[in-house]
């Protein structure tokens, strides 16, 4: 079983645009503005088109989707928007997760990660992030506009919206969560993936990888080095407290599932 008491419990909302799009090798459409949290996630996503760096349509598309849907599915539970992946072109390998529900992987991810566990394990760990609005959080602390604005349903305006997104996108880039935030993401991001069926040993293998790894070639929501020992043992340990969720998978790497992902896959970006 989930262990809820760890998530902000919101009623189920299908995410039907995100199966019946990703399964045709498209980006999804963003989602209309109703809140301060879309419309914060729409000026992201406004952001990075006006950037030229989302990816409209791509054979990736069809190797994303397989991994995201059962993962989306899970969480939409604890989650009043619905959840939507997005390819983004950048070579640093990479994944984050903004207010409303997007989260965006980047190709080079892709081709980065040695098998599927450690896609999924990635990608569970964004999508607590949202769970956790550990981004909207970020934006009140940093007092970018009042709580009150921030809080309240309301438009915040083209302007406001925009300087907000371009900070969080900096912010996204440059690791602006604590690790107390990061290793909360960590421990959520292996219940969703246990709930969902999947391995959630992937994102510990990931972490042994960079131990001794160029820094340079480790994506940057992963890329604390001196945290990662600390952060496969707390996973570690959260797999041995509760042996009735976790005792069924496997952690012996050789057993994990490889990604298929076709080489040199061309990309149609959004204009």
């Amino acid at each position: 079983m989930w262990p809820l008491r760890v998530l902000n419990h919101r009623a189920a909302i299908a995410p039907l645009a995100l199966t019946s799009v990703l399964l045709t090798a498209q980006a999804p459409l963003p989602e209309p503005v109703t809140d301060t949290e879309t419309e914060l996630g729409l000026a992201v996503y406004d952001e990075l088109k006006g950037k030229g760096e989302i990816i409209a349509s791509s054979p990736l598309y069809d190797t994303l989707g397989p991994v995201v849907e059962p993962i989306a599915k899970l969480a939409q539970a604890h989650y009043s928007h619905p959840f939507k992946f997005f390819l983004v072109h950048e070579a640093q390998p990479n994944a984050f997760s903004v207010p409303g529900g997007n989260v965006y992987v980047t190709d080079s991810l892709l081709y980065f990660v040695k098998n599927k566990e450690e896609l999924t394990g990635t990608l569970c760990h964004e999508v607590a992030h949202t769970i956790h609005h550990d981004a909207m959080t970020k934006v009140r602390e940093s007092r970018k506009v009042l709580a009150r604005e921030v809080g309240a349903a309301i438009l915040l305006g083209p302007t406001l919206a925009k300087a907000i997104a371009i900070g969080m996108i900096g912010d996204l880039h440059s690791q602006a969560y604590s690790r107390d935030i990061e290793t909360a993401a960590d421990v959520t991001g292996s219940d969703i993936c246990a709930a969902a069926g999947l391995n959630p040993w992937g994102l510990v293998w990931l972490f042994q990888d960079f131990q001794n790894a160029d820094p340079k070639q480790i994506p940057e929501l992963l890329s604390d080095h001196p945290a990662n020992e600390s952060r496969v043992k707390t996973l570690e340990k959260h797999f041995r407290d509760s042996p009735s969720v976790f005792s069924s998978f496997n952690s012996d790497r050789a057993s994990a599932t490889p990604l298929s992902v076709p080489e040199d896959a061309p990309i149609h970006f959004l204009r």
